[in-house]
C-alpha cells in the first residue's frame, strides 16, 4: 500500500533538458530575481509565498529573516526548485530557472544547509562525491573552511573513514565540512539555511570570518537567518512575514523606519550593535 502511494507522488521535472541547458559559465555574475513568485507545497494548501518581487544584484550579501513560519526556507527550496512556483517566476543571471533540468540548476548552486548533509564514506567522498577535484583542491578548501588541521590528525587523512550522517564529527566540524563542499561548487551564488542554528560560538565565529574573507566577495550570498547578529552587516535585508516580503532595504534604513526589522533587533538586544550609517559595532 505504501509503494503504491509512493507511486502516485508526481515525478520531479526531468534533470535536463537538452534544448535548455544553461551556458557552462552560468550563472557568472549571481543575480536573482524573484518576479511575483507564489507557491504553496501542494495543491489545496495555502501559498506558503505570496507575489514575492526581490531584484538581488550580483555580489550582494542579503539576509533573510521573520518570524517562524514566515518562508524564509521557502525561499531556499523554490530557488532550487524543490517546490515549483503556482504563478511568477525565478530568474538568475536573466535566465528562467524554470526553463532547465533540475541537475542543470542545482549543481550550480551551493548551499550550506542548517543540518550538514554527510554520509557514510571518506572525507574525500563526502566533499566531492563525483572525484572531480585533485587533492591539492580539497587541502586548499579544507584550510578555508579551517578543517585542514582536523583532518591531518585523522587516519587516513582524506580517505579517513566517517560514519553514518558524520557522527564522528562534532556538530560544528560538520557544518564546516558544508563550507568546504560549497567552496568546491563552482557557483557565484551561495545559500547558507540557517547553517548557524546549531553551530557552537567558536564555529560559528570561523564560518562567519570565512564567509566575509576574499574567498566569498565575488559570490551572491543569501543567509536564511537564524540569529540576527549574523546578517546586520547585510548589503540588504528581507523581512517575511506570512510568505510576503514586508521589507527589503538596507540594515540602517530598515532600523531607521522602525518597522519589522527594528523589532526583530530590538528583541534581539541589538540595537546599540547598529549606528545610523549601517555600521555594526
Amino acid at each position: 500500500e505504501r509503494v503504491l502511494e509512493y507511486a502516485r507522488l508526481p515525478s520531479e521535472a526531468p534533470e535536463i533538458i537538452s534544448k535548455q541547458r544553461p551556458p557552462n559559465s552560468w550563472p557568472s555574475k549571481g543575480g536573482v530575481s524573484f518576479d511575483g513568485y507564489s507557491t504553496r507545497y501542494r495543491e489545496g494548501l495555502d501559498l506558503v509565498l505570496k507575489n514575492v518581487n526581490l531584484d538581488i544584484k550580483s555580489h550582494e550579501k542579503i539576509g533573510v529573516v521573520g518570524r517562524t513560519g514566515a518562508g524564509k526556507s521557502s525561499l531556499t527550496l523554490a530557488l532550487f526548485r524543490l517546490i515549483e512556483p503556482t504563478s511568477g517566476d525565478i530568474t538568475i543571471d536573466d535566465l528562467s530557472t524554470s526553463s532547465m533540468g533540475l541537475l542543470d540548476l542545482r549543481r550550480r548552486l551551493a548551499i550550506i544547509p542548517q543540518d550538514a548533509a554527510l554520509f557514510e564514506g571518506t572525507i574525500r567522498d563526502n566533499l566531492d562525491p563525483g572525484h572531480v577535484h585533485d587533492d591539492t583542491e580539497l587541502w586548499s578548501v579544507l584550510d578555508h573552511a579551517r578543517l585542514r588541521d582536523h583532518v591531518a590528525s585523522m587516519e587516513g587523512q582524506l580517505d579517513a573513514q566517517l560514519n553514518e550522517g558524520g557522527s564522528n564529527l562534532s556538530q560544528g566540524q560538520r557544518q564546516l565540512v558544508s563550507l568546504a563542499r560549497a567552496l568546491l561548487t563552482p557557483s557565484n551564488i551561495l545559500v547558507l539555511d540557517e547553517a548557524t542554528a546549531a553551530v557552537d560560538v567558536e564555529t560559528d565565529a570561523m564560518l562567519q570570518t570565512t564567509l566575509r574573507s576574499n574567498m566569498f566577495k565575488d559570490r551572491t550570498i543569501i543567509t536564511i537567518a537564524h540569529r540576527i547578529n549574523t546578517i546586520l552587516d547585510s548589503d540588504r535585508i528581507v523581512v517575511l512575514e506570512q510568505g510576503e516580503v514586508k521589507e527589503f532595504d538596507t540594515p540602517a534604513e530598515l532600523i531607521k523606519t522602525k518597522g519589522l526589522f527594528y523589532e526583530l533587533v530590538r528583541e534581539s538586544g541589538l540595537l546599540g550593535s547598529v549606528d545610523s550609517s549601517g555600521s555594526v559595532h
